[in-house]
């Protein structure tokens, strides 16, 4: 057992002899496993910083949420009828309070739309046009946990006063309002006055994407006369259930009500959809999975482009040393030696690759943290997956290479030059 360790050891040994001797050739032999190795851990730090992300962001909107929506939320790559999607009926506040009226399980709802891109002027600023204006009813800033810092939000008497008031972002304040209070002052949207009666405490990013301090926040009526109330448009419902352990029971309270409401029979499928916090962690999972299956294709690739490598060096390796193999099997060394020294030369070849590609990996993945926008973390087991299959690489490729060196004739190698 100890004459194995040690003669392990010492095939280790010469093995990084080797290297030290070509440095060069050993580098250039190493590019397809470094890229591969690379790849994957760079990647892999990304989707899972990504993932973390995510799920804190989505953390900050409760854990006792979701939406009911005509359109289906979250990303999506296809497989969607949306010509059918489109025939859907609208929801709006009547549906809402059909909501909150009978479903045991529900705290609040609330029921409102978006629109993207657009200008906040003041007197004396303006914002880029890639502002988030919001019109929600009033139970909005408890079913997103909206926070006031100064102020406060808008109210049932605001709406019932048609007072054309507004919440702003963080980061819009900052932008109109650098030197004074917000509170009390007009910005125009659409050329229209709004009076400013609170600021949202910052939030940051959704995803690294979305900036959620560059919103505004109004009543859902003055919102409609702006962006319009046309049949076609349809509000989203945002819902609370009273605690985290009545999610899924208020989602099938909700579910039966809206579909009641549509006239559905038992067999027609749902004419609405429901968005929570998990059904966005999973599309996103889903695509991860997706792009990790790329990542590791592409890794598979360049490892085997890096085995070649590995396999040509090797025979060329054996080729220059067959007299060194004739002594060594001259002095006795059998054909098992032979075969794992020139075995383990090319695993440690392999696996020195491989550490390399984690270093890169690793810096490629730190480095990305600014241009990302959000903190990267690489998987433990993406580089212990990546050092065993790189490991594996050179094995499999240094097989035959190592047994053409013990299958030479002793006498006939110490003749070679």
């Amino acid at each position: 057992m100890i004459r194995s360790i040690t003669a392990f050891f010492d095939n280790v040994r010469l093995a990084l002899g080797t290297f030290r001797s070509n440095p060069l050739r050993t580098l250039l032999t190493l590019v397809g496993i470094v890229i591969g190795v690379a790849t994957v851990v760079s990647m892999m730090g990304l989707i899972e910083g990504l993932r973390q992300k995510m799920t804190h962001d989505f953390s900050l909107m409760g854990s006792n949420t979701f939406v009911i929506t005509k359109w289906p939320p979250g990303i999506h790559f296809g497989g969607l009828d949306w010509a059918k999607i489109r025939k859907r009926p609208v929801l709006g506040t009547l549906d809402a309070d059909a909501v909150r009226e009978g479903c045991p399980s529900v705290l609040e709802v609330s029921a409102g739309d978006t629109d993207g891109g657009k200008r906040v002027t003041s007197r004396t600023a303006s914002t880029d046009p890639n502002i988030m204006v919001g019109g929600y009813t009033p139970e909005y800033e408890v079913t997103a946990g909206l926070t006031v810092v100064s102020g406060r939000f808008y109210n049932q008497a605001d709406v019932e006063n048609n007072r054309r008031v507004a919440v702003i972002g963080a980061d819009v304040a900052s932008v109109l309002f650098p030197k004074e209070d917000p509170l009390g002052k007009e910005v125009r949207l659409s050329n229209r006055p709004f009076t400013v009666i609170g600021v949202l405490s910052r939030r940051g990013t959704l995803l690294g994407m979305v900036n959620l301090d560059n919103v505004v926040y109004m009543p859902l009526d003055p919102f409609l006369d702006l962006y319009g109330r046309g049949d076609g448009r349809s509000l989203e419902l945002n819902i609370e259930a009273r605690t985290p352990e009545l999610m899924s029971k208020a989602q099938d309270e909700a579910t039966v009500l809206i579909r009641a409401r549509h006239h559905l029979g038992a067999n027609d499928e749902d004419d609405f959809d429901i968005g929570t916090n998990d059904s966005m962690t999973g599309t996103f999972n889903n695509l991860s999975k997706s792009v990790s299956a790329a990542g590791f294709a592409i890794c598979l690739l360049s490892l085997v482009v890096g085995g070649i490598g590995i396999l040509n060096i090797m025979l060329v390796s054996v080729s220059e040393r067959t007299k060194e193999i004739g002594i060594r099997k001259a002095l006795g060394a059998k054909k098992n030696r032979i075969l794992m020294q020139f075995t383990i030369e090319a695993v440690v070849l392999a696996l020195v690759g491989g550490l390399l590609g984690v270093l890169l990996g690793y810096a490629v993945a730190f480095l990305a943290r600014w241009t990302a926008g959000f903190e990267t973390s690489v998987p433990m087991w993406a580089v212990v997956l990546s050092l065993a299959v790189s490991s594996a690489v050179g094995l499999v490729f240094g097989i035959y290479p190592a047994a053409r060196a013990a299958r030479l004739d002793p006498v006939e190698a110490m003749r070679s030059e």
